[in-house]
């Protein structure tokens, strides 16, 4: 009664209630402070522009400010968060009312983590706000929903782009669960251990990251091939885990024969493939007993990469500012080597 009365929990119980529940609740709360995080780091770039959606500058009702961080570049590609979730949502919508199948279907949920103008995914703090802003769409259904079990896996590629991996893994491991509670395909849990994996490897949890990857990977190759950009994928990841153990000549060999095979299926301006690119490099310099030759190719081959990156991504991606630093890392061991 002493909190009902003179703490507040009256008038909180008549928001949770309002909002629809307490997952409810607190997904609305999470998302607008993640719309609010994303508009302030935003807010130096955005300077002058107009949302390409509403054009207005101020969404006109959450008051927001705007973003981008996908691709696009000059005056291209300004938005409020709040914009781009309900045109996904729309677009989403659209397709399930009009039966327009489930490949239609999957390209209107991509609009919830891919930009609709450069087709570039959103990164950071935008990918964070539109992750939330999924997971409340979507919340209510129930588990053998396709929504719901997308909006989660939003939710947690959100929460792994804005650094929070803790909450990340929580997220992914509560979304495989579930997959196997609902008899889902093997294709969606192989892709939920792979996001697993990805997290393992951020906590410092390598040897479970390996072991996951290297199971991931077996599966896509019986599952698809290993011409399949889910294959191909796979590949990369369990490489950079290799990596992460010293096993340097391991993940060159996996990278010598992915790399031409992401090159003739996605291209060489593909993200994927300047990953692996700019992985198979990495390997080269960091390898202790790397030749002089080995750090010249990979000087090369980055340098390479990270004009193709640029061009492709923009300046400001955070791969292209990867590439960047492993370039810098790279000549100074071939200085260091040289001398």
């Amino acid at each position: 009664m002493q909190h009902w009365k003179e703490g507040g929990h009256d008038k909180l119980c008549k928001a949770i209630k309002k909002a629809g529940g307490a997952e409810q609740y607190n997904a609305n709360q999470k998302y607008t402070a993640a719309v609010t995080v994303a508009a302030e780091a935003c807010a130096d770039d955005t300077k002058g522009q107009t949302c390409y959606i509403c054009t207005q500058a101020l969404h006109w009702k959450t008051k927001e400010g705007l973003v981008r961080m996908c691709a696009c570049r000059g005056t291209a590609g300004f938005a409020h968060v709040s914009c781009l979730a309900e045109q996904a949502k729309i677009l989403v919508a659209e397709a399930e009312e009009n039966n327009l199948g489930s490949k239609v279907l999957n390209e209107r949920f991509d609009r919830w983590h891919t930009c609709g103008l450069c087709e570039q995914n959103y990164h950071g703090v935008v990918r964070g706000g539109l992750g939330w802003g999924c997971w409340k769409t979507y919340l209510g259904r129930s588990e053998l929903d396709l929504a719901r079990r997308f909006a989660m896996q939003q939710l947690g590629n959100g929460l792994y782009h804005t650094k929070h991996y803790e909450d990340a893994l929580t997220v992914e491991e509560a979304l495989l669960l579930m997959l196997r509670r609902a008899g889902a395909s093997e294709q969606g849990i192989l892709t939920a251990q792979n996001n697993i994996a990805r997290t393992y490897q951020l906590l410092g949890r390598h040897e479970s990251a390996l072991n996951m990857y290297r199971d991931v990977l077996s599966g896509y190759l019986k599952l698809l091939g290993e011409s399949d950009t889910f294959t191909i994928m796979a590949a990369s990841n369990y490489a950079s885990a290799l990596h992460n153990l010293n096993r340097f000549e391991e993940a060159k060999a996996l990278l010598s024969r992915t790399m031409p095979v992401a090159q003739r299926v996605l291209g060489e301006s593909n993200e994927l493939t300047i990953t692996i690119k700019c992985h198979y490099s990495w390997s080269l310099y960091e390898d202790t007993a790397a030749t002089l030759g080995d750090l010249r190719e990979a000087v090369t081959s980055l340098d390479d990469t990270e004009r193709t990156a640029r061009r492709v991504l923009g300046g400001g991606h955070p791969t292209v500012l990867k590439i960047e630093k492993c370039l810098q890392d790279a000549r100074a061991a071939l200085r260091a080597h040289s001398a």
